[in-house]
């Protein structure tokens, strides 16, 4: 053997947290596959409600885990990519591509006002301008009595993809979604690990340093919280294809809420956090919801244990137990 072989750089072996995320992604890819055996569609519908509050964790794990800006307001971002929608539904438009760019363009404008806004301040200020900003898209939402008001809008008819209907159909709807949760998982997992990301983070700890060598937070902070959102928003574009209605329910500060338990139960700023965290809470509101109708009351200090017992969420006891 030749120096110049034996010093060939070896390629560097894949991280664990890169082949747990993919065999949770290979798992998902086969649940279709024993709804025959197992579950019916109730398995696919149920697994499917997850993957979207996926989605829509993993684009508030950007604000919350890599930028340390915690909202109380995503939920209006789903909300109003589930709203833009089924108002373009209900007004006759049924071409997916142009509503999806709808979803974008809405979701967009309104994280840029709100975003220059809520960036003005920090800590709980932040906290609480974003969760009045979500409150205002939910009354705002309330009060469209032409599109069901508190009522909320039943869609009759689904939108198309150059003429086909694979959004009403539950299995490919199934790969559509899972197809978009891949795409966004790897979106932000290449983000955090680029210059964005790292400024983020850096930031995240210490923004006047990050200023004072050059770097716009702010302007850092509102790209993150815009990508956020239009995220958040293409989460909305799904969920309202699953259920067939939306509500104004979807801005409700709970839901905010329930994201951010979400992203704490995963693992903040970690690849597979979020998503490990909206499979784990639908499997367990699941599951407590067959006990008692008030399974929140054993949800909260079950949270609350692992947090104190559990740092890092579920994927950092999963990591450490790997180790």
């Amino acid at each position: 053997m030749t120096d110049t072989a034996a010093a060939a750089p070896t390629r560097p072996a894949l991280s664990p947290s890169l082949l747990f995320g993919l065999l949770i992604f290979a798992l998902l890819a086969i649940v279709p596959a024993l709804t025959d055996v197992w579950g019916g569609s109730y398995l696919l519908s149920l697994v499917t409600k997850a993957m979207v509050l996926a989605v829509v964790a993993i684009s508030l794990d950007i604000l919350i885990g890599q930028a340390g800006m915690v909202s109380f307001g995503h939920a209006a971002f789903y909300a109003l990519g589930a709203y833009v929608t089924g108002i373009s539904l209900e007004e006759g438009l049924y071409d997916a591509p142009t509503i999806l760019a709808l979803v974008v363009l809405a979701c967009t404008v309104f994280a840029v006002v709100t975003g220059a806004i809520s960036l003005r301040t920090s800590g709980v200020y932040f906290i609480m301008i974003t969760l009045a900003f979500g409150q205002m898209v939910f009354f705002t939402l309330q009060s469209l009595s032409a599109y069901g008001g508190d009522d909320g809008l039943t869609l009759w008819s689904l939108s198309e993809v150059f003429g086909a209907r694979f959004l009403a159909d539950d299995v490919p709807f199934y790969y559509i979604t899972l197809g978009a949760l891949l795409l966004t998982w790897w979106f932000v997992a290449r983000l955090s690990a680029s210059r964005f990301g790292r400024i983020l983070r850096g930031a995240k700890d210490n923004a006047t340093r990050v200023e004072a060598m050059g770097f716009s937070v702010f302007r850092y902070r509102l790209i993150a919280y815009v990508i956020a959102a239009v995220i958040a928003g293409i989460g909305g574009f799904l969920v309202a294809h699953r259920t067939e209605f939306v509500s104004p329910a979807l801005a409700q500060w709970q839901m905010s809420g329930d994201l951010i338990i979400i992203v704490v139960l995963g693992g903040l700023g970690t690849r597979n956090g979020a998503l490990i965290g909206a499979l784990s809470f639908v499997l367990i509101e699941e599951a407590l919801s067959e006990v008692t109708q008030y399974w929140r009351l054993i949800f909260g200090p079950l949270l609350v244990l692992l947090v104190l017992f559990a740092r890092g969420g579920i994927a950092g006891a999963l990591g450490r137990l790997g180790k």
